[in-house]
């Protein structure tokens, strides 16, 4: 293994713009909301604001429009410390997502438009290889194409760099991918599509691991929200608890700031156990926060959590 402390993250920036309204509009309509906000997604983003504030030395590598959209990016990547690595797309435009919030439940709806993102490429890794094998960890996620997320796993595996993959959203993998990764962060509705198996208890988990495992992966580890984390290798498992640092008011987000947290401890040399201890510390503040990048906990306020 490299002995690097980098964190070489490959995914995508939306802007958030969330709409809280009684209903959505019927066509032709146009209805009073009562609350919007703007703000930043993209799992790959928010996994990299996740790991720099946690205390990460993180690169991010994605692709952006020209726009305010793209300045709001930028802002948001040097407030948290994620040294960008942007393909500047001006034929295109920065992604964005509409979300529609049912004020009476808070069940939402979402449209996402990923404009540059979309158009991450191939040559676009390729241009970071010397970032990416100089890392000691790349991790990436399914939001951007496949074939830019697996061509950045190749190069990771090939110079001897860790390799994660959050696979989100849940999508058709092929057991050459799989092979490509030293762990796998899928939640249960991802373990399931990914494998067949429903997962609800523990055991349940243990089973889809074991058949991610057979497809070729190293280790896997699936969240299961206030369940917490199951990792498995080898026949062996691990299980951490969710614990949140007070009431839950939020939990988008809370996948992303496991995976930062956890990719920072690894890179930082600890062992399995206490990464994941880490990366749910992580999770376990930023549930009690509104919002998903702005939610995400600094280095000291994780670990006065795991001294609590």
């Amino acid at each position: 293994m490299n002995m690097s402390q980098q964190i070489v993250i490959l995914g995508i920036f939306v802007a958030d713009a969330a709409y809280r309204a009684d209903r959505l509009p019927r066509l032709g309509e146009t209805i009073l909301g009562h609350h919007f906000r703007l703000g930043p997604g993209g799992k790959g983003s928010n996994q990299s604001v996740a790991a720099a504030r946690a205390g990460g030395d993180v690169h991010f590598i994605t692709r952006l429009g020209r726009d305010a959209f793209a300045d709001m990016a930028r802002d948001l990547w040097r407030d948290a410390g994620v040294t960008p690595d942007v393909t500047e797309d001006p034929d295109s435009y920065t992604g964005s997502a509409f979300i529609f919030l049912e004020a009476a439940t808070g069940q939402n709806a979402i449209i996402v438009a990923q404009g540059a993102a979309a158009r991450i490429s191939v040559a676009d890794v390729e241009a970071r290889r010397g970032l990416i094998e100089g890392a000691g960890l790349f991790m990436t996620q399914l939001e951007q194409p496949l074939d830019a997320a697996e061509h950045g796993l190749r190069i990771a595996r090939g110079a001897g760099v860790r390799t994660i993959l959050n696979p989100a959203p849940a999508a058709e993998l092929t057991d050459e991918m799989l092979s490509l990764c030293d762990l796998i962060t899928p939640n249960e509705s991802e373990a399931e599509g990914l494998t067949g198996v429903t997962v609800t208890t523990f055991a349940d988990a243990e089973a889809a691991a074991d058949r991610l495992i057979a497809r070729g992966v190293g280790a896997a580890i699936i969240t299961m929200g206030e369940k917490g984390v199951l990792y498995r290798k080898g026949g062996q498992s691990l299980h951490v608890p969710a614990r949140a640092s007070g009431p839950v008011v939020d939990t988008t987000g809370a996948g992303d700031a496991f995976n930062g947290g956890l990719a920072v401890a690894l890179s930082q040399g600890a062992a399995m156990e206490q990464a994941l201890q880490f990366g749910a510390a992580v999770a376990g503040i930023s549930v009690t926060r509104h919002g998903a990048a702005s939610a995400m906990p600094t280095r000291s306020e994780v670990e006065a959590f795991l001294r609590g």
